[in-house]
């Protein structure tokens, strides 16, 4: 690939092509932690939401999640996840087994505040996962 028509090359200086995720590195060990342009800013705390989706994805009773950053006038934004369950089960029930799950895995700021049903698919046509809501 030679890049995009009219656009600046996506490739650095030594010939790595750039994909906009964010990684740690810690000696030979390399850590995906997402892209940087779904990071969900937290009262100034980052979260990567494929972090979150990996925690909820171990709870019961889920098929698949989806996280993503909802505008708040207080924190900037807060975490919203997506859930499609296995079996339907009580909305008020459901968000509060979340919460529990979460107080022991994730730091506070991390814990989804806004936890609704998916009604509709968590992946597009192109089986890429969907993080905000369709308009």
């Amino acid at each position: 690939m030679l890049g995009y028509l009219n656009a600046p090359s996506p490739f650095s200086e030594d010939g790595w092509f750039n994909t906009g995720d964010a990684v740690e590195v810690d000696g030979e060990y390399i850590r995906i932690l997402g892209r940087r342009s779904e990071i969900i800013n937290v009262g100034g705390e980052k979260v990567y939401p494929v972090e979150v989706e990996h925690v909820l994805l171990g709870m019961p009773n889920v098929a698949d999640v989806s996280v993503a950053g909802e505008p708040n006038p207080i924190t900037g934004q807060v975490v919203s996840a997506r859930f499609k369950p296995i079996v339907p089960e009580d909305l008020t029930q459901f968000r509060k087994k979340v919460r529990a799950y979460c107080a022991t895995r994730l730091a506070p700021y991390k814990v989804p505040v806004r936890i609704p049903l998916a009604g509709e698919e968590l992946y597009s046509k192109r089986l890429k996962k969907m993080r905000r809501v369709p308009s």
